[in-house]
């Protein structure tokens, strides 16, 4: 295939993966609402307390009907082919320029939200009842990639000067891994928020919280995620210093996309902390959590967008 052909291949595959996502969204909402609401926690601890009509066993969490797993299959198996198409995109717009697909915030963009969409399959492939988080991933999914193709879309072209070192491999790549692992931590922080106030209200409140995963669930999902998010982004920040000095002469020069990087790193650093020191565990430190994503969505849109600074060549880390 030609430059062009693989270009357009790649334009293709974007508007695939953005409809199989929407898709999946649909099976998704379909699981959740359909399935059975899990009985109240009081109604399932202690003996001997009355239970209200219809709580039986089979209203547990993961106690679904056939037909409700079945829409799950299928949300999992459109996810698993919108993440091919999704793949496809960068595979193709990689062979059509010669070089590696995040070379502009278009690209870039683009893998991280990939990254964010695989953690979550395998995380949910793993233990199934994270399957009930697929609407809440992959609805944010959609909406980004539908603003990537508006807004930041671009032609494939060559790399800037700056650019065309072997420390983009190294640098971008570990930032996107980042980047896109954090997406999923801060989501399943934003979820334990919601879901550990139901549970304080003893469960009352609405059907689709009930059937998102336990608090717990989603604080350990969290705290694992960013502990693995934690050390790639690290090495991000170390690798671009190094980086930084080759091109530029300087390991650190205070640039806001350097110093904002530093900031993003200082929040995650203080929710590993808090999540493991009394008195910040639970709802003080998924709240650290939240704002740390929000740094990392800030020097990703904003600093890249609208401040200016050594970094704005490229529209990347």
């Amino acid at each position: 295939m030609t430059a062009d052909q693989l270009a357009d291949l790649s334009d293709t595959l974007f508007s695939s993966s953005v409809g199989l996502y929407s898709l999946a969204v649909v099976a998704f909402c379909a699981q959740l609402a359909f399935g059975r609401r899990p009985a109240r926690a009081r109604e399932l601890v202690g003996s001997g307390a009355p239970a209200e009509p219809g709580a039986t066993a089979a209203s547990a969490p993961g106690a679904d009907p056939p037909a409700v797993r079945r829409w799950g299959r299928v949300a999992m198996l459109l996810t698993a082919l919108g993440a091919l198409a999704h793949a496809g995109v960068l595979v193709a717009r990689g062979l059509a320029t010669d070089r590696l697909p995040w070379g502009n915030m278009y690209e870039f963009a683009t893998a991280v939200v990939l990254v964010a969409v695989v953690a979550f399959l395998v995380l949910a492939v793993r233990s199934p009842g994270l399957r009930h988080l697929g609407l809440f991933v992959l609805a944010p999914v959609v909406v980004s990639l539908v603003a990537i193709g508006l807004f930041l879309y671009v032609e494939g072209g060559p790399l800037v000067a700056a650019l065309r070192s072997s420390w983009l491999a190294v640098h971008v790549t570990s930032a996107i891994l980042g980047s896109g692992v954090f997406l999923v931590s801060g989501i399943a922080s934003a979820l334990y928020l919601v879901r550990s106030r139901y549970e304080a209200r003893g469960g009352d409140g609405a059907d689709l919280v009930a059937r998102v995963p336990s608090a717990a669930s989603l604080d350990r999902l969290a705290h694992r995620t960013a502990v693995f998010g934690f050390p790639i982004y690290t090495f991000a920040m170390i690798a671009g210093a190094i980086w930084a000095e080759s091109a530029w002469g300087r390991f650190w020069g205070w640039d806001p996309k350097e110093t904002w990087m530093f900031i993003s790193w200082v929040v995650y650093a203080a929710y590993l902390h808090a999540r493991t020191t009394a008195g910040w565990r639970g709802r003080p430190a998924a709240w650290v959590n939240v704002v740390g994503f929000g740094m990392v969505l800030f020097n990703l849109l904003y600093v890249n967008m609208v401040s200016t600074g050594l970094h704005s060549y490229g529209g990347v880390d």
